[in-house]
């Protein structure tokens, strides 16, 4: 029988091959390609060490797609990926680095596009449809866009999710040859979401987490650690850390978010300009310590209990690693907590 804590899962999408090679390139680097190999180095004297290459490495893979946008002279940057890629961080740390390349950016949240409710598509069991693509106003987004560039004042809307409606609360935005626009969400990468602006003018992004880490089993061929696992675990301590949801509510909406990905994320990768690995190879023995007692919390007579339980079994075979060297504004920090950016 099957171990379930060494259940083969594919990776995200269809066409990463860049981002695995890139994964496999960082793990030749530091030297880790298993998970025995980052215990050890997790839980000796050369943790801190790890941590500040992983991160190092990252970093100059955004500096790298800063100078790109720069040099290129581009006006919109399109940011997409799967849930708990990290995009939000990654979309903040680009930030810095285009500033401190002489450029301003301004973040445009593509969720303030809703339409109001009453008007949002439902899907085929009468529930609104908040992830299609229908769901936004699209004609309105390219016209604020298409007059952003055209050097014209516009004021930004901001959708209210309480009441299911868009206001204006005065935001007025006016850009010039040194301005950028960062905008953010899961039909990023969907032609029709920009339809009416010069592909001249966009920088898109795909971002996803991928490792190389394999689990060893004597008698057993090596299995590749599962990046859906790995995005579920981000999602659901940063769930319970800022919304306040359990394990099993996390659960719940995993095979929506799951589908929805593969609706609206995944066939548009091959669009992007490039593609950003957000994997730490460090990443599970930090977020061990968060993970563990939600995943143990889960009761027995829990419909989820058999994956929580094949979770908490795939996150005993990783130690702890002192968090304390984490970076303030590490990609993981998103998840865990005790970051330095207002997410």
């Amino acid at each position: 029988m099957e171990d379930q804590n060494l259940k083969k899962t594919p990776d995200d999408g269809k066409s990463v091959d860049s981002l695995k090679l890139l994964a496999k390139e960082w793990a030749r680097k530091v030297g880790i390609d298993s998970v025995d190999k980052l215990n050890a180095m997790a839980s000796s004297d050369n943790s801190m060490e790890l941590i500040l290459v992983c991160e190092a490495m990252q970093s100059n893979c955004i500096y790298e797609i800063a100078k790109k946008i720069a040099g290129q002279r581009k006006k919109i940057i399109l940011i997409s990926g799967p849930s708990s890629a990290g995009k939000t961080t990654f979309s903040h740390r680009l930030s810095i680095q285009l500033r401190s390349l002489g450029l301003v950016p301004h973040a445009i949240a593509a969720d303030n596009y809703f339409v109001d409710r009453k008007d949002n598509p439902k899907d085929e069991n009468g529930n609104y449809d908040f992830e299609c693509l229908e769901a936004m106003d699209l004609e309105k987004l390219n016209r604020d866009m298409t007059a952003l560039l055209s050097g014209e004042r516009i004021e930004l809307p901001v959708f209210n999710f309480k009441v299911g409606e868009r206001e204006y609360h005065g935001d007025f935005l006016q850009i010039d040859d040194s301005d950028v626009i960062i905008m953010e969400g899961i039909h990023s990468l969907n032609p029709r979401m920009t339809y009416m602006l010069d592909d001249s003018d966009k920088y898109k992004i795909y971002i996803s987490p991928l490792n190389q880490l394999y689990i060893n089993k004597e008698g057993q061929e090596p299995v590749k650690v599962s990046t859906i696992d790995s995005r579920l675990l981000r999602r659901m301590v940063r769930d319970y850390r800022t919304r306040g949801n359990d394990v099993e509510k996390t659960l719940s909406m995993w095979k929506s978010v799951r589908a929805g990905e593969e609706k609206h994320i995944f066939p548009y990768e091959k669009e992007a300009d490039v593609m950003f690995n957000s994997g730490l190879l460090y990443e599970y023995t930090a977020i061990r310590s968060s993970a563990r007692p939600l995943l143990a919390a889960v009761p027995e007579s829990s419909e989820y209990y058999d994956e929580a339980r094949r979770l908490l079994g795939f996150m005993d075979m990783f130690c702890d690693i002192d968090t304390r060297y984490i970076p303030l504004n590490s990609i993981i920090r998103e998840f865990i907590g005790g970051g330095c950016f207002r997410i």
